[in-house]
C-alpha cells in the first residue's frame, strides 16, 4: 500500500518539528478471486470503504488523514486510546457489512497502530519511526485484525477493557530494532468462543512424552438429537487416555472448537500442541451402535490405525474401552500392557440415565442460567434414583457452585447445602474417577470451606490424570484461598497448556492474576487480569486482582476506573463476599487490603 512511506526515514534539513502522535495505518484487502473476476469492481468495493466507513469514523474520533491511496490511508491521532476506538468501531462496521458477503466477496481492513515520534516534512507529509512502524505492523496484520505496538498497548491500561494478546517481539522490514507487538482478538470477543490467535500460547511445543487429542465424534445418525451421545463417547474416551500418565492429552474444550470446521490436521496439531490426533464417528440405528476411529499423526497427516467396533447400545462402555486400548497400544507398542490403565467406572443398571446425564452436562456448558436451571432438572430423578451413580451427583454439585457463584440463587442457604451432600456422596460412591474428584471438590471448598479436604481430592484427581485441566484450575484456586499462590501459579499455567481454547479460559487467567497479585507480583497480575477481562468482561472475579494491584502500585484512579465496571456487573459487592473463601495468609491479607485501599466497601 505505502511501501515507500516506511524506509523515508531520511528527512531534509527543511522538515517541520517533531511531535509525539498515534499513527493509524490501514489497508483495505479484497479476496484474490474477487480481483480476478472484477477488478474495477473491487477497486470501487474497496473506495466505498474508505468513503462511507473509515472517512465517517477518523473524524467521530478526532483523528486526521495524512495521506490515502484509494485502498488505504495514514492517520494521525492525538490519543492512543482513540486511535484503537476508531479502529475496532471501524472493523466492527465493516465486518457487520461482511457478514452478508460470500467468503471470496469479503473486504476486509488490516491496520496497524503505534504511537511515537513523527516529523511533519515540507511537502506536508509525515515522516520518522512513528510512521515506520505503524506501516510495517499493518503489513503483519491478519485480514480484518488490528496489530498494536506495546507503546500502545501500555497506553491502553486502565482505560479500555483490553482486546489484544501478546505476540512477543517481531523483528520488522527495514526496523532496527525488535517490536513487541499485540494483535487483536477481533471486534467481538466472547466468553464461549475464541480464535486460533487468541490462544495465550502462540505457539506450542510438543511435549516431550506422547500426545494426544480426540476431535469431536461426527454423528452420522438421522437422529441429530445423537449429538449428545457422539459428544459422551469423546468424553469418556479422554476420561480414560487421561488416566495414562506418560501420554499428554490435550482437553476437550479446547478440541470441540474444531466441531464441524474443516481445520486440516496438521493446522490442529501444530493449533493444539500435539502429535497425534483421534477422529471418528458415531451411527445409532434403533438399539444397534458402531462407533469407527482413526489415529494420524497430525505433522505429518499419516493414518497410523484404523478400527470399527459395532455392538448392542447397551455395550458402549466396552466399545469406548476398546478404542481407547488400541490407541494407546497404537502410539506406544512396546509398553507393557500393565502400563494401560482402564478407567473404571460406575455406570447406571439403565441407559435411559446415562443418555440423561450426557444431556445435562451439554447444558451445563452452555452456561446460561436456564441451561444450568436446566441440567439440575435433568439431574434430580438420577441422583434420586441411582445413588451408587457418582458423575452425575458431581456434576449437580458443580451446577451449584456455579449457580451460587453467578449470583443467580435466591436461597444461597439451601442450594449450598445440596450441592455439598451430593459432592460428598459422589466422592463415596467413586474415588477413583477424576472427573468426579475435581467437581466435587470444587464445592467442598467452595460451598463448604474445606480447604484441606479439596486439596486432597484434587491431588488425587491429578495424580489419577494428569492431563486434567479443569483439575488443575480447581487446584490453582483453592491454593490461592488457602494461601499457598506459589503453588497456584504453575497449576494455572499447566491448565492453559493442556487447554488453550478453554471455553473457561476467564477462570484460568483470573485466577493466575489472583495468585500473583498475592505474591505481590503487580504488574503480571494487571496484565494477566486485563487478559481475563479481554476474554469475558462479565467475569466479575477479573476484576478484583485488577483493582488490588492497581491500589498497590498507588494508581488509585486507574483501580477506581476498574471498580466502576466491577459495579456496573455486580452492584452489590463487596469484599466480604471473597473474604470468607480466603483463609488468613500474608498473600491474603495483600490481596484483600489492595481491595479496601482501592475504595471497595469491607
Amino acid at each position: 500500500m505505502v511501501e515507500g512511506q516506511a524506509t523515508s526515514s531520511v528527512v531534509s534539513s527543511s522538515a517541520g518539528p517533531r511531535r509525539l502522535a498515534a499513527i493509524l495505518v490501514a489497508d483495505v484487502v479484497g479476496s484474490t478471486a474477487m480481483m480476478e473476476r472484477d477488478e474495477v469492481g473491487t477497486l470501487a468495493a474497496m473506495q466505498k470503504i474508505m468513503t462511507e466507513v473509515a472517512e465517517p469514523t477518523v473524524r467521530k474520533h478526532h483523528g486526521r488523514f495524512i495521506k490515502t491511496t484509494g485502498d488505504g490511508a495514514i492517520i494521525e491521532f492525538v490519543s492512543p486510546v482513540e486511535a484503537v476506538i476508531c479502529a475496532f468501531e471501524a472493523q466492527r462496521q465493516l465486518e457487520e457489512c461482511a457478514n452478508s458477503e460470500v467468503d471470496d466477496r469479503r473486504i476486509l481492513l488490516r491496520i496497524g497502530i503505534n504511537l511515537g515520534d513523527i516529523i511533519c516534512g515540507p511537502d506536508g507529509d509525515l515522516y520518522g519511526d512513528g510512521v515506520n512502524v505503524a506501516v510495517r505492523l499493518q503489513e503483519i496484520a491478519a485480514p480484518g485484525s488490528i496489530c498494536i505496538s506495546s507503546k500502545v498497548f501500555d497506553e491502553l491500561h486502565g482505560r479500555l477493557i483490553l482486546r489484544f494478546e501478546d505476540r512477543g517481539e517481531q523483528a520488522l522490514k527495514n526496523i532496527a530494532r525488535p517490536i513487541q507487538v499485540y494483535t487483536s482478538r477481533g471486534a467481538h470477543p466472547t466468553a464461549h468462543t475464541a480464535p486460533h490467535e487468541s490462544r495465550p500460547f502462540p505457539l506450542l511445543n510438543l511435549p516431550k512424552k506422547p500426545s494426544i487429542a480426540v476431535l469431536p465424534f461426527r454423528n452420522l445418525s438421522d437422529d441429530r438429537e445423537a449429538d449428545y451421545l457422539a459428544d459422551g463417547i469423546v468424553e469418556d474416551i479422554l476420561t480414560a487416555l487421561g488416566r495414562m500418565k506418560w501420554l499428554f492429552v490435550s482437553a476437550r474444550d479446547s478440541t470441540f472448537i474444531y466441531k464441524g470446521t474443516s481445520v486440516s490436521p496438521r493446522r490442529i496439531g501444530a493449533d493444539l500442541g500435539v502429535r497425534y490426533l483421534l477422529d471418528g464417528s458415531v451411527r445409532r440405528s434403533g438399539s444397534r451402535l458402531r462407533i469407527t476411529g482413526c489415529l494420524l499423526e497430525a505433522e505429518t497427516e499419516t493414518q497410523i490405525w484404523a478400527g470399527r467396533y459395532d455392538g448392542d447400545v447397551q455395550e458402549v462402555f466396552e466399545l469406548q474401552d476398546t478404542i481407547t486400548d488400541n490407541v494407546a497400544a497404537a502410539i506406544e507398542p512396546h509398553l507393557r500392557r500393565a502400563e494401560i490403565e482402564r478407567v473404571k467406572r460406575t455406570h447406571p443398571e439403565k441407559l435411559s440415565f446415562y443418555d440423561q446425564f450426557l444431556r445435562a452436562l451439554g447444558k451445563f456448558y452452555e452456561g446460561t442460567r436456564d441451561s444450568v436451571e436446566e441440567a439440575l432438572h435433568l439431574l434430580e430423578p438420577i441422583t434420586i434414583n441411582d445413588r451408587g451413580y457418582a458423575q452425575p451427583n458431581a456434576l449437580k454439585a458443580w451446577c451449584y457452585v456455579y449457580y451460587i457463584a453467578q449470583g443467580w440463587s435466591q436461597d444461597v442457604t439451601k442450594h449450598s447445602q445440596e450441592g455439598i451432600a451430593a459432592a460428598r456422596l459422589a466422592v463415596e460412591r467413586e474415588r477413583d474417577d477424576p472427573t468426579v474428584l475435581w467437581m466435587s471438590a470444587q464445592a467442598i471448598g467452595y460451598l463448604a470451606h474445606n480447604l484441606d479436604k479439596a486439596l486432597f481430592l484434587l491431588d488425587r484427581a491429578l495424580v489419577l490424570n494428569p492431563s486434567c485441566a479443569p483439575a488443575y484450575t480447581m487446584s490453582g484456586w483453592v491454593r490461592c484461598w488457602a494461601g499457598l499462590q506459589q503453588e497456584a501459579i504453575p497449576h494455572f499455567h499447566a491448565a492453559m497448556r493442556l487447554s488453550p481454547f478453554d471455553r473457561t479460559m476467564v477462570a484460568m487467567l483470573s485466577g493466575l492474576a489472583v495468585a500473583l497479585c498475592m505474591d505481590g507480583q503487580y504488574d503480571e497480575s494487571i496484565r494477566w487480569a486485563q487478559r481475563a477481562i479481554s476474554e469475558q468482561d462479565t467475569w466479575t472475579a477479573s476484576y478484583r486482582p485488577l483493582i488490588a494491584s492497581l491500589a498497590h502500585l498507588d494508581r488509585i484512579d486507574e483501580a477506581h476506573r476498574a471498580i466502576e465496571q466491577l459495579l456496573a456487573y455486580e452492584p452489590d459487592y463487596h469484599v466480604g463476599k471473597v473474604r470468607k473463601l480466603y483463609r488468613p495468609s500474608p498473600g491474603a491479607i495483600r490481596y484483600l487490603e489492595g481491595l479496601i485501599k482501592a475504595g471497595l466497601p469491607d
